[in-house]
């Protein structure tokens, strides 16, 4: 039992009006801090209108909730109307909350909740006040052990695993998406006695095992009418090899009450020929961690039934807990009789150049470095009722093959572990993936993505040592080439996280229209917004718009306060609350999250003439030179006769940046008796040898370091700077710091923060555009990143003018000739005034007040 000085004692114990009585007048307010612990999801059941009965329209999702106040937890359940804030990461564990309302309801789970309450009341929070990240608390998160406090209101000694408090399950689903794990209850080893308990396993041999049925005779029982043998459940020992894995799939619905549903699909084989095997509810948290490919598995008391799509003649096995509750056990190679041991797995893998020309579609295996990681995103689904958010994030693999990577658009594959660990300078191999071709014909691009059955395995997670596919010759070859690598030269060219499009857009309005078949779907400055506003978190979005550019920044990272910038007249004609600071992170329920400060409401005004601002920039002196401030002035303002003279008299204060050292990309300490250079990248390989211990060749090449230029552009300190949002941190890629690399890989991850100060970007200065709606005179403010092609993970190599017409349709500099500079792209800018644009914008809502807008192209609109 909790202390009675605790929190929790003092404030929810004393409002609660007896066993399942629950009644709206038995709320409670606790001022004081508590702690978010964790934040668990889960879908809704049939009972959610007798929980909730005013929220039946507030989605599928609930979310339970552990508080803490110091002294003990308590387990609640967030009111519907409290979504939101999960939903875009506003409230997440780690932060602390204030004013929190508690009202007591009936709980779904009694008595195996251990955060239930012995008598069955347990509590909704119905409001609450977040906390400004800078603000104080009492508490240091660091100093308490969470995990080890004692449950408030629970006479257990020893809680168990928590379950849902608010619908019949029994199993917790992630934060982000629907196909990961999430908790301890999904087993790492195989459960000996949890699955078929219902009847005596029989004594087997230690070796020389044989089953007592095959495949062929499954099959030809079942389809051919003689089903002595497939009728009910079987009891004859069926010994397979599992050659493919599907990731989970969750079928729960809001209309029934299934405690774990949950299904997967393994396909394997064995001399005779291949089947399915399907793992149902409760079977998958206690096998599905513990079955990958390769393994060979003994199945009992299982159910053959007619293969689920309708057009296949053919049969699976059903894998239950119950009805009957099935037999599995793994077994070793050397236990099975040679005559009945089922082959090996079989692999496709291609390498970068063959790849080239596989066609759409195809499936393939790859291998490759991985030199670029990107941030998980989330997208939403295609099956019709788009609720459902897909996680993804994009990969760079190298092989050596050809100077274009493989590019992997790597979906989730039920190995959340493996996914936090997909560290640059890693060897990857992704397995059963397929190709996908840009219908745009102009360039050979392709990507590979996700089949029912990828799966991932990486260096450091022991996978490449125990999978056979090491022993194969295009993976030979790979480490062959994986050898003659420098890790100072990759880790020059390693990044992580940042925002990343590919395959690129289109460089022309036509091919754009084409891939969208016509349908643009342009949106008014208004809609934009409110699209915007209903993005999840890290949910990416893409949005056309027609706008002019009224104004054009380029500023340091960090250095805001000292930018170059130009603007037309017809800009300096409002206010500007478009870039007003981001907004307070202390929110309030029922009050909608702060809208993102990247829009505003423009008058409608009369076109004014163009302005060119007195910017002076030439090749030999690329110097950032300011626009006078007379471009501020706004239009009722009397202008003196002498103003011309008085603009070319103007004084200009110059700041120039302070000369600071080239940060180079973290070197790797060498042990002292090794010489070469490839250490990384040597112990990523070593993981594909039976015997660890054997020698192999270290190519020792010399070290090139490529130190990138600074540049010497001097800044400009105006008298009155434009408002506009900084870049957010985790736009910018950064580079790969292989000591911190356990840091970094969190810090981009789902629910990861990015601290500025604590990675090195690839991108020091950054482009900001100022967008007009035609339709209604909205502002938006875009990040603008053309500098990114050179350092991008699969740049687009293509030559145009490099004026301001070209870069936007393009989105980057051409590549075949210097980058213009900061100073000679400001100086053009005025050509760009009351050029009509569409605009493709790439959309990211990343938690908070934050939210990504990229241009990634503008198009000119001719008539």
């Amino acid at each position: 039992m909790a202390a009675a000085g605790c929190l929790f004692h003092r404030t929810l114990a004393r409002s609660r009006p007896g066993t399942n009585k629950a009644s709206p007048s038995s709320s409670v307010v606790c001022r004081e801090f508590l702690y978010v612990v964790d934040l668990q999801r889960y879908t809704r059941d049939q009972g959610f209108p007798v929980y909730f009965p005013q929220a039946v329209l507030k989605g599928d999702d609930l979310y339970d909730a552990t508080l803490s106040d110091g002294d003990c937890r308590v387990q609640v359940t967030l009111d519907p109307g409290l979504n939101r804030l999960v939903e875009r990461n506003i409230l997440r564990p780690g932060l602390a909350v204030r004013h929190a309302t508690f009202s007591t309801a009936i709980t779904a789970q009694l008595p195996e909740c251990s955060g239930a309450f012995g008598e069955g009341d347990s509590y909704r929070l119905v409001s609450l006040e977040v906390k400004d990240e800078d603000e104080e608390v009492g508490v240091r998160w660091s100093d308490v052990d969470w995990d080890s406090l004692p449950w408030f209101g629970s006479s257990k000694t020893e809680a168990g695993p928590l379950v849902p408090l608010r619908a019949s399950r029994s199993v917790f689903l992630p934060l982000w998406n629907n196909v990961d794990y999430s908790g301890e209850v999904w087993m790492e080893a195989p459960a000996t006695d949890k699955e078929g308990a219902g009847q005596e396993a029989e004594e087997e041999p230690e070796e020389g095992r044989c089953p007592a049925v095959t495949i062929s005779k499954l099959r030809e029982s079942y389809l051919y009418g003689r089903r002595g043998i497939t009728r009910g459940a079987v009891q004859h020992e069926l010994i397979v090899r599992i050659i493919n894995k599907s990731h989970l799939m969750y079928y729960g619905r809001t209309d029934r009450n299934c405690e774990c549903p949950y299904k997967a699909v393994l396909e394997v084989h064995d001399r005779t020929g291949n089947v399915w095997v399907v793992l149902w509810n409760s079977v998958c948290v206690s096998w599905y961690r513990c079955l990958k490919p390769g393994d060979i598995i003994s199945l009992r008391r299982y159910r053959v039934k007619q293969h689920y799509q309708a057009e296949l003649n053919d049969i699976e096995i059903s894998v239950n807990s119950r009805n009957p509750a099935a037999q599995i056990s793994v077994l070793q190679e050397s236990s099975v009789s040679p005559d009945y041991l089922p082959p090996a797995p079989t692999y496709s893998f291609y390498n970068s150049k063959e790849l080239l020309d596989r066609p759409n579609g195809a499936e393939c295996d790859v291998i490759g470095l991985l030199t670029f990681s990107g941030r998980p995103e989330r997208i939403r689904s295609k099956d019709g009722r788009g609720v459902e958010l897909l996680e993804y994030r994009w990969l760079r693999l190298e092989d050596g093959m050809s100077e274009q990577p493989v590019m992997v658009k790597l979906f989730s594959t039920s190995q959340p572990e493996t996914h936090l660990r997909l560290y640059p300078l890693s060897v990857v191999v992704c397995t059963r993936l397929k190709v996908v071709r840009s219908s745009d014909q102009s360039h050979n691009c392709f990507y590979l993505t996700n089949t029912t059955y990828t799966q991932v395995y990486c260096t450091g997670q022991g996978h490449h040592s125990e999978m056979s596919y090491r022993r194969l010759r295009p993976v030979r070859q790979f480490l062959q080439w994986l050898r003659s690598q420098d890790d100072e030269e990759v880790l020059n060219r390693a990044l992580i996280g940042g925002f990343f499009i590919y395959p690129p857009p289109p460089v022309s309005l036509e091919t754009y229209m084409k891939d969208r078949r016509g349908e643009l779907g342009f949106l008014q400055g208004a809609e934009l917004k409110r699209e915007v506003e209903r993005l999840c978190y890290r949910e990416r979005h893409t949005f056309c718009i027609q706008a002019t550019i009224t104004m054009v920044t380029y500023s340091r990272r960090g250095e805001e306060d000292r930018c170059l910038f130009w603007t037309d007249r017809a800009s300096s004609l409002c206010p500007s609350s478009a870039s007003s600071s981001s907004p307070s992170s202390r929110h309030r329920y029922a009050s909608p999250p702060s809208s993102p400060s990247y829009f505003s409401q423009l008058p409608l005004l009369s076109t004014p003439h163009s302005f060119r601002p007195p910017l002076s920039s030439s090749p030999s002196s690329p110097s950032l030179s300011l626009a006078s401030p007379s471009s501020l002035v706004s239009k009722s303002t009397p202008c003196p006769p002498d103003r011309r003279a008085g603009r070319k008299s103007w004084k200009r204060k110059q700041l120039l940046q302070a000369d600071t050292p080239t940060k180079r990309s973290p070197r790797i300490t060498l042990q002292p008796e090794q010489n070469n250079k490839t250490v990384i990248l040597f112990e990523a390989s070593m993981e594909f040898l039976e015997n660890t211990n054997s020698d192999d060749n270290n190519d020792e090449d010399d070290e090139d370091d490529d130190n990138d230029d600074e540049d010497t552009s001097s800044f400009v300190t105006a008298h009155t700077l434009p408002a506009f949002s900084p870049v957010a941190v985790e736009t910018l890629p950064m580079r790969y710091d292989h000591t911190h690399r356990e840091e970094q890989v969190a810090a981009v991850a789902m629910g990861g923060r990015v601290t500025p100060e604590r990675f090195d970007s690839t991108l020091d200065g950054y482009y900001t555009l100022r967008l007009r709606a035609l339709s209604d005179g909205v502002l938006i403010d875009t990040v603008f990143l053309p500098h990114a092609s050179s350092s991008s993970p699969a740049p687009l190599l293509s030559s145009h003018s490099n004026t301001w017409t070209s870069i936007l349709s393009h989105g980057a500099f051409s590549s075949h000739t210097p980058p213009p500079s900061p100073g000679d792209l400001i100086a053009m800018a005025s050509r760009l005034t009351n050029q009509r644009l569409v605009c493709i914008v790439e959309a990211c809502y990343l938690g908070g007040a934050t939210t990504e807008l990229v241009l990634s192209r503008a198009f000119q609109l001719t008539h």
